[in-house]
This record gives C-alpha cells, structure tokens and sequence, in this order.
C-alpha cells in the first residue's frame, strides 16, 4: 500500500511538472503574444498612423503599406513565440485596430461622396416627369368616356 501511494505521488508530481513546462515548451503562450503584438506591432502602427493626415485613414493606397506592416509584424511575432497565426488573439487585435481607426470607413475602403448633379438629376427628374405625365393622362382619359365600354 505504501508503494502504491510513493509510485501514485511520483506520477501527479510528473504530471504536475509537465502541466508547467509542456505549455511553455510546446504551445502559445496567449498573454505573452497579446503583449508582445501590443508592444511592437501596435506601437508602431500607432506611430505611422499619427504620422497620415487623419482624413487620409480611410484611403485604401494610403493605408495598405502601414496596414500590410501591421498584419506582418502580427505573423513574425507568432512565429517567434510558437503560436498559430491567424488566431482569436489576433482576431481581436484587428477588430480593435479596425473599431480605433477605420470606423467612419465604407466597407469598399473608398470614400464615400454624393453623385455630381449631371448624375444625380436625372435620377430625380425622370421619375418626377413620368408620375406626372402618367398622372395627367388619367386625368384627361377619364374626362374621356366616350369611347370606352
């Protein structure tokens, strides 16, 4: 009984022991990467952004160097620090670049504007003619019952 007991503590103290170094020899480390992502990646990004005119974050051509920096540091520091890349980490961490810097974005990445007025006003005026065209010959047709049954 005594064996039983001295061989059954030596396995849960190898378990134990592996449980604390497998993880960190063997698998990501989330809050290490979460860090480390904030540290370089992020405060760089910060950095180039600070550096664009603020009207400027939703053009796509002036963004995508500083953008395509960005998601590069992300995959170099998950491979340093064995951790799968894309994960929810990372996830997380352009969701909150995006909800920062790219809020007032459309999801086309241009810019959105109003139509010139060349475009726009026959886009109004032709419906505006046939409601009223249509409108005056049911008028004059019904004015009209001469012909009709």
């Amino acid at each position: 009984m005594a064996l039983e007991k001295a061989s059954l503590l030596k396995a849960a103290l190898v378990l134990l022991l592996a449980a604390q170094v497998l993880p960190s020899a063997s698998g990501c480390n989330g809050g290490f990467y979460e860090r480390m992502i904030n540290d370089l990646c992020l405060a760089k990004f910060k950095f180039d952004m600070g550096g664009l005119d603020r009207g400027l974050w939703c053009s796509w051509k002036d963004t995508m160097e500083i953008y395509e920096g960005l998601t590069n540091c992300t995959y170099q520091v998950a491979l340093r620090v064995d951790c799968f890349w894309p994960n929810q980490i990372v996830d997380r961490f352009f969701m909150q670049i995006h909800r920062i810097y790219f809020h007032d974005c459309a999801l086309t990445g241009r810019l959105l504007h109003d139509p010139p007025v060349s475009i726009l006003a026959p886009f109004i005026a032709v419906p505006v003619l046939v409601t009223l065209l249509m409108t005056a010959l049911v008028v004059w047709r019904s004015k009209r019952t001469e012909g009709v049954l």
